[in-house]
């Protein structure tokens, strides 16, 4: 099952001329979810041919206007197609009111359902066919979440050889071992899924954290990421700007990385406008010298998710 990250932005504050504001659609198969919807959302999605009319669920950060203001576009967009399934948008408060409002004044035409829930508290916000979506509070100016796509565990390798030898015949059974059942040979024995699959395997980790102070809850959030977006807004030289305005450093994201284990990957975003590309090595040098295995979003950056075993 392919999971892969798309940032269709990946600037801060302001749109520039090469960079959209902060958003990222992960895939999984052929679902689709967002996280942030920053302006020039529909552009980038547009750039790299993604099918939009199969996002499932807008997962948003915060109410900041760089966050939000690609998506009353995207909710008028899918009004010009067939769409059957309702459109989830999950975030801070007053989010639900940021949508009715956007809704109202701009008289948008919505021939599909949109079903807005407001996070009151961390925990899962969302459950979907062998994942879940948990979200955790951050330290911004505003009510502010993180967000962690995490599917369950899988099970064991299927060894051929030991149901063979258990007298189990190729065919249905072998599937009904594999999806956890015990079943029975033609000769009368039972044999358990434990007898025949190796040890459990963990599923996929995507995390995604931006606009905040660095604190050290959030490592325990992120750990086992195979992928951690996160804002690294700021070189370490401005960190006292940076904490003024509830932001972190590239280097502090780079710490949380560390500190939570079993983080393959970490991906930098919501750059402060006042770095150009150029200037951008400064942050990857500095994250680079805490978390080795650190990369700079780029619009347009895809990041394949692959299982580790």
């Amino acid at each position: 099952m392919n999971l892969e990250a798309f940032v269709l932005g990946c600037g801060g504050m302001m749109p520039l001329p090469n960079r959209h504001l902060t958003s990222v659609l992960l895939r999984r198969e052929g679902e689709l979810f967002l996280f942030d919807g920053g302006e020039g959302t529909q552009v980038a999605l547009r750039k790299l041919n993604l099918r939009w009319k199969k996002i499932s669920v807008i997962f948003v950060s915060h109410t900041h206007a760089d966050h939000v203001t690609g998506i009353p576009g995207l909710l008028m967009l899918s009004s010009q197609v067939d769409r059957d399934d309702p459109l989830y948008i999950i975030g801070p408060p007053r989010i639900g009111e940021y949508i009715e409002t956007s809704r109202r004044v701009l008289d948008m035409y919505i021939n599909y359902e949109v079903i807005v829930k407001e996070i009151t508290e961390p925990g899962i916000v969302y459950k979907g066919d062998g994942f879940h979506v948990r979200c955790f509070p951050l330290r911004h100016t505003k009510p502010c979440f993180g967000y962690t796509l995490e599917e369950d565990t899988r099970p064991g390798e299927f060894h051929p050889e030991k149901a063979e030898a258990l007298g189990v015949p190729r065919g249905p059974l072998w599937s009904r071992l594999q999806s956890g059942e015990t079943v029975k040979t033609p000769d009368g024995r039972d044999v358990t899924p434990g007898e025949i699959l190796g040890n459990p395997r963990l599923g996929r980790k995507f995390s995604f954290v931006t606009d905040s102070l660095a604190f050290p809850e959030i490592a325990g959030e992120v750990a086992g990421s195979d992928l951690f977006v996160c804002e690294g807004m700021f070189e370490q030289e401005l960190a006292e700007d940076a904490h003024a305005k509830r932001h972190m450093t590239a280097e502090e994201a780079a710490r949380i990385a560390a500190a939570a284990g079993g983080v393959k990957k970490l991906a930098l975003i919501h750059y402060s406008p006042r770095y150009t590309e150029y200037n951008l090595k400064q942050l990857l040098k500095e994250a680079q010298r805490v978390f080795p295995d650190t990369v700079l979003a780029r619009d347009r950056s895809i990041f394949p998710i692959d299982y580790v075993d």
